[in-house]
């Protein structure tokens, strides 16, 4: 009989010659073998012998291969995170690598691929379930076919570590072109249950209750595999029409249910008067509401120069609309009418991205309606387009700006309930999910009420700090009125009505844009005060500018190796193994002057510090020290000016695949370098590093897109 859900125990057995999994609930199960070195894949019916047992562990998150060799990566722990549905949830909380053969050449590249895969591990947050697709929506969930094994029914999308689960799902599948994998001969499903998809992202889980009624209230944001990355390194839109960090957060209320949730203390409390919304108390609801987030779908970047304010680039509208209809073919598939909300400034360098969005959606819907709304404080509150004829091209798209910026300056946050009166009619139009249970159904499927038809796309810039703001208002409001239309609440009432809900809804929506914002540019989010406690406060502002700093840092100064990171463990770049030995990816190659500057500032700082700090003896003069500073002084001002005005030399760029526009900024700015009457002689022609291909060895990797 096939077996459809991952194994939740498996058991590791070492040898010299293969790796061995097993699973001691299924022992009549095949056994999984991977051979060592080759890394061939084979199912053996059961045990092998001369095997010696590793440990336990709670799944194979998958199998790279680097440099050298290849490596199967196994959950060696994992964290319950709680119930949905009756369904256990679990997070990643810590990784193994296994090589399949010891290493006989030191290689430094090798050793820096595993370091940023563990690291990327370590902090990102990966949930898993065996019996749940946590991949999908619930609507998704409900269209899906129960017979296929669970990770066949994973979203694309969302399935985390489908690239390293590669080699699995081709033994699966019979697919081995290219692999070098044994072929057993035909599909492998026995090598189903081990195949575990994993969701990157943020789950929370809760019980709670509103007036008395009992429910689980969940949380969960996926982030898309596609077009993974840092913050200024992964803007816009590729070729494929994915866009940068795009999330789907779903908001998911069951009522009634007896395993949902923590287990809290309203597990098994009555409803309210026996009945929800007319139907029997025993029966159990699920209500859930989806958003998506997502870069401006153009070709568009912002290249960090050092400077506090990156400089923006945008390539012509026209040039991407293939991909954007790649994009919103996808979207309109998926989710229905698509009302597309832009969070940016209207004036300043923003206004160029604002203008390119609706050039795009201009292009796209080919025929458009526009209104323009405006007040006291500002022009341009809100700018809506749209088709004009329903049976245009695109006519599902429906494009919605408000002046985010001025609208709530001053601290006026509640004026953002502005874009919320302008979206009501099309949130009712929309909808939301509801289903109740089949008690009768071996296979757990929801009886569909109700259909979300559109979803509300919102954007800034980053995609973070207003974004989150604005999506946690629509889903207060969706809340309300699920709530309303089953009875739990009467019309007029609001979710917020109950200060521990207020609370904890608060809370656990701040905690979302944390993890998005963290995943992305390396800090939490701004403005979750508003969003924690419904009012902007000073404290907050304070965080805010403390979170701008430390992105600031890390985005110049850390982002590289993490940008580096995902495309490893999406296979954006594979190591080349012929190389092995040679050509090191992760060598600085910029000239020896180049590199110092930092370091000669650094000194010069220091002896200015130690010569004004110094005490003179009693009978000397304080001049002797004055002059030794005074030269050091100039030079460390000079080297602080030099890479202020050659940023680009010292942001830490990825290594893996350098940007295009990185390339370019590095040899403009070496080649102004050279020019330099004072310094240009120092820089040898022939200095190590000199070559075109100083940040982008393209023989050592191959770019793929998944």
């Amino acid at each position: 009989m096939r077996v459809l859900v991952p194994f939740r125990d498996i058991n590791v057995h070492a040898s010299t010659s293969h790796y061995a999994f097993t699973s001691p609930s299924s022992p009549s199960h095949p056994t999984l073998v991977v051979d060592r070195p080759s890394g061939d894949l084979r199912l053996n019916d059961g045990a092998l012998l001369g095997a010696k047992r590793v440990s336990s562990i709670a799944g194979i998150l998958g199998i790279i291969k680097l440099r050298l060799d290849k490596y199967i990566i196994v959950i060696t722990k994992a964290q319950p995170m709680g119930r949905l549905k009756g369904h256990m949830v679990y997070k990643v909380a810590a990784t193994e690598f296994l090589p399949l053969r010891e290493r006989t050449l030191h290689d430094p590249d090798e050793d820096t691929y595993l370091s940023l895969l563990k690291a990327l591990l370590k902090t990102g947050p990966m949930y898993f379930s065996y019996s749940f697709d946590i991949t999908n929506s619930f609507q998704r969930q409900a269209d899906s076919d129960p017979s296929h094994p669970l990770w066949q029914r994973a979203d694309d999308r969302f399935f985390w570590n489908k690239f390293v689960q590669s080699d699995l799902i081709d033994f699966a599948t019979g697919k081995t072109s290219g692999l070098g994998l044994r072929q057993q001969g035909g599909n492998q499903t026995g090598a189903d249950p081990f195949i575990l998809p994993v969701m990157f992202g943020m789950m929370r889980i809760t019980s709670a209750s509103i007036k008395s009624t009992p429910l689980t209230f969940t949380l969960i944001t996926r982030r898309s595999r596609h077009r993974a990355g840092t913050r200024y390194l992964t803007r816009g839109m590729d070729e494929q029409g994915h866009v940068a960090n795009f999330n789907e957060t779903e908001q998911i209320v069951v009522i009634n249910d007896p395993l949902g949730g923590a287990g809290g203390p309203y597990a098994g409390a009555s409803t309210r008067n026996g009945t929800v919304g007319g139907l029997d108390h025993h029966d159990v609801q699920t209500m859930s509401y989806v958003q998506t987030r997502g870069s401006v779908p153009v070709y568009w970047a912002e290249v960090s120069t050092l400077h506090y304010t990156p400089d923006l680039q945008i390539r012509g509208v026209e040039t991407a609309v293939n991909s954007a209809k790649r994009h919103f073919d996808e979207q309109i598939r998926i989710y229905g009418d698509n009302y597309l909300v832009n969070l940016v400034n209207q004036r300043g360098r923003e206004d160029r991205v604002k203008q390119a969005y609706e050039q795009m959606v201009r292009t796209l819907v080919s025929s458009s309606s526009e209104a323009t709304q405006a007040d006291y404080v500002t022009s341009e509150k809100i700018h809506v387009l749209e088709a004009s004829d329903e049976n245009q091209s695109y006519n599902r798209l429906h494009y919605v700006y408000f002046d985010f910026h001025n609208e709530t300056k001053g601290l006026q946050w509640h004026r953002a309930q502005l874009l919320l009166d302008q979206l009501k009619d099309s949130l009712i139009r929309g909808q939301y999910f509801r289903g109740l249970d089949m008690p009768a159904d071996a296979q757990n499927r929801l009886e569909v009420r109700n259909r979300q038809t559109a979803v509300v796309r919102t954007n800034c810039m980053d995609c973070l700090d207003r974004t989150n703001v604005v999506q946690t208002m629509l889903a207060r409001w969706t809340l309300t009125r699920q709530l309303i239309d089953i009875g739990i609440l009467n019309p007029g009432e609001t979710a917020d009505d109950d200060e521990a809900f207020q609370t904890l809804f608060r809370n656990v929506w701040a905690d979302n844009a944390d993890v998005v914002s963290q995943s992305y540019s390396g800090t939490g989010a701004l403005k979750t005060d508003f969003t924690r406690t419904g009012e902007r406060t000073r404290a907050g502002m304070v965080q805010d500018l403390n979170n701008s700093l430390t992105r600031y840092v890390k985005n110049n100064f850390s982002d590289g190796p993490r940008q580096d990171a995902f495309d490893l463990f999406h296979g954006v770049f594979l190591p080349d193994s012929s190389s092995a030995g040679t050509n090191h990816v992760f060598v600085d190659r910029r000239p020896v002057l180049v590199q110092s500057v930092p370091y000669v500032a650094a000194a010069s700082f220091f002896l200015v510090f130690v010569s004004s700090v110094a005490q003179p003896q009693p009978e000397s003069t304080a001049w002797p020290l004055r002059l030794f500073a005074m030269p050091w002084l100039v030079m460390g001002g000079w080297c602080l000016h030099f890479i202020y005005n050659h940023g680009m030399l010292y942001v830490n760029w990825p290594k893996l695949n350098t940007p295009r526009w990185a390339n370019e900024g590095y040899q403009e700015q070496m080649g102004a370098i050279r020019k330099d009457k004072l310094i240009g002689p120092l820089i040898s022609r022939h200095e190590r590093g000199q070559s075109n291909a100083r940040m982008n060895l393209l023989e050592e990797g191959k770019k793929r897109i998944q």
